[in-house]
């Protein structure tokens, strides 16, 4: 009863703070139906309910009918939220794996506690204190790596050649950071790869580049493929050290009028003139596309690789009680030229209805500062387009059935030492232990080419042609159908590419992942291509 009265209690403040608005009758009767529902589940259901759990599906369920990005934060999931603006929580330091009944290691963090301890990628966890981790959802498995800076568990793992094992791990205050790598590419050229918008983004870019200019960089590529996004000023920030201040970067706009802000760059920039590209993906939402989008808008840099993913609205968090926290879609956001590049609607959709595109005949056309064509609901559309490859369906299959991975543990485990990350390549007779390795796992694929003469088999045969071709067509899908020996070798390229990358994370973590990744990476290819020829990059800007 007492918390039947408290909810009463609430329900009549908020209704009394209604009143005056517009909607209030409208408001007011929801409020005190969805009131007397709580009231009576309390009194009269035939189970006690759980009350904290239908509360929290209830308002999880309310906020998915409004967009993605409206988010309820209750007390015991606070730790995503801290995660997600300041990229810390108290833990281990490891990405983990689930493959099957067991979890795995997939890659501690360099200089944490999991590496420090010993545990390596490739560990299969047993049990954590004691209580066994087999069969157990990889979430729960990571709650329990999780706690307090200072506490220490006991983690049981099996590796390979070497059997079961227990590790003491003391767990730490663990900093995802913002700038995982930043490196020379050559003499002249800087990168920096940016994976999120935390509170220490801009602060972690610029230190990056202050390095990087020390290393003689005249060039920088800039790196944001992947990158969801995170707290807009800190994408303010990282403009500011390419554009001149006082600069405006975004403006929001939001049905609330203190809502409608103008944020321009405040501090003295870094270079306002060293030759810059910027890397975009589907992956690149959000501050990554104020970032690219400004850039872009004030013919600052080059964008480069595909459209991204085209989200263009603006979010705060607001503290409730108990611990609890919302976070509340408050407005869109609009580049300097003026464009809103939110690719979906949400808001006008039936019940039910998935979010669909903005039309195209309600997209605008805007100009960048040099007076450059660029449009609006559609994302970023880069400068230069990179035609990205989809991986052939064996190696996806390979992949995805975690033979990569399970290989790498393989190799690892009885190769103490590989040449750098940047020269690391396998050899024709270590790709063809790898090849031995797949050909005796058991799984199935099918090519793209042999599903389409399917098809055409099945129409060929409703029409009554199939009988005159049945000899080309077992011709044809003979050579279409999946050989996993002849296609291992045929896709031998992206394959070893993928795996790699995958062994070289073993001994140089996730700097090693990126600085082997440039051997082959086309968006890299294509920045040093285009900072390299002054003509191209200066014409592409309109200059």
């Amino acid at each position: 009863m007492r918390r039947i009265l408290l909810s009463v209690g609430f329900a009549f403040t908020f209704i009394a703070n209604l009143h005056a608005q517009s909607n209030g009758f409208e408001v007011i009767k929801n409020m005190e139906l969805m009131d007397q529902i709580y009231q009576h589940l309390e009194m009269y259901y035939v189970d006690e309910p759980q009350t904290g759990k239908l509360s929290k599906v209830g308002i999880d369920a309310m906020l998915k009918e409004l967009d993605p990005y409206t988010v309820y934060y209750h007390e015991s999931n606070i730790e995503d939220y801290r995660l997600m603006t300041t990229g810390q929580y108290g833990g281990i330091g490891s990405l983990i794996r689930k493959i099957g009944e067991f979890t795995y290691i997939a890659e501690p963090y360099e200089g944490n506690p999991a590496e420090k301890s010993g545990l390596k990628a490739g560990d299969k966890i047993i049990s954590i204190d004691g209580k066994t981790m087999i069969g157990i959802p990889s979430d729960d498995v990571s709650n329990s790596l999780k706690g307090p800076k200072g506490t220490t568990i006991e983690i049981e793992i099996e590796r390979e050649n070497e059997g079961k094992k227990k590790l003491s791990v003391t767990r730490d205050e663990i900093k995802l950071p913002d700038v995982p790598y930043s490196g020379m590419l050559n003499e002249t050229v800087g990168y920096i790869k940016l994976n999120s918008f935390t509170n220490t983004a801009s602060s972690d870019v610029k230190t990056a580049f202050i390095d990087l200019k020390a290393k003689g960089m005249t060039e920088l590529v800039l790196d944001l493929r992947g990158n969801g996004g995170g707290l807009l000023i800190e994408a303010v920030k990282i403009v500011n050290l390419f554009v001149k201040k006082d600069q405006v970067v975004v403006t929001t706009k939001g049905r609330v009028a203190e809502e409608n802000r103008t944020y321009k760059t405040m501090e003295t920039p870094m270079d306002l003139t060293i030759p810059l590209t910027v890397l975009i993906d589907e992956g690149s939402a959000s501050a990554s596309e104020i970032v690219a989008g400004s850039i872009q808008d004030l013919d600052r840099g080059v964008i480069i690789g595909t459209t991204s993913y085209g989200k263009g609205l603006v979010q705060r968090t607001y503290d409730l009680k108990y611990g609890s926290k919302v976070k509340l879609t408050i407005a869109k956001y609009y580049t300097p030229s003026g464009r809103c590049v939110q690719r979906l609607e949400y808001y006008e959709r039936e019940d039910g209805e998935k979010p669909k595109e903005i039309a195209d005949s309600l997209l605008k056309i805007f100009k960048t500062k040099n007076g450059r064509d660029v449009i609006d609901g559609r994302g970023i559309e880069p400068d230069v387009e990179i035609d990205e490859k989809e991986l052939s369906r064996l190696t996806a299959t390979i992949y995805a059935n975690n033979l990569v991975f399970n290989y790498a543990t393989k190799y690892a485990s009885s190769h103490p030492t590989i040449p750098a990350a940047k020269s690391f390549s396998l050899s024709d007779e270590e790709y063809n232990a790898f090849k031995a390795y797949v050909l005796k796992e058991e799984f199935t694929y099918s090519t793209a080419s042999e599903e389409m003469l399917k098809k055409m088999k099945a129409t060929a045969e409703e029409e009554g042609f199939y009988g005159d071709s049945k000899a080309e067509y077992d011709a044809l899908m003979a050579k279409v159908v999946p050989s996993k020996e002849r296609d291992l070798e045929k896709f031998k390229s992206e394959i070893k590419m993928l795996l790699e990358n995958e062994i070289v994370s073993r001994y140089y973590y996730q700097k090693g992942r990126a600085e082997n990744s440039f051997i082959s990476d086309d968006y890299i290819k294509k920045a040093l291509e285009i900072l390299k020829n002054k003509v191209e990059y200066n014409t592409i800007l309109g200059n």
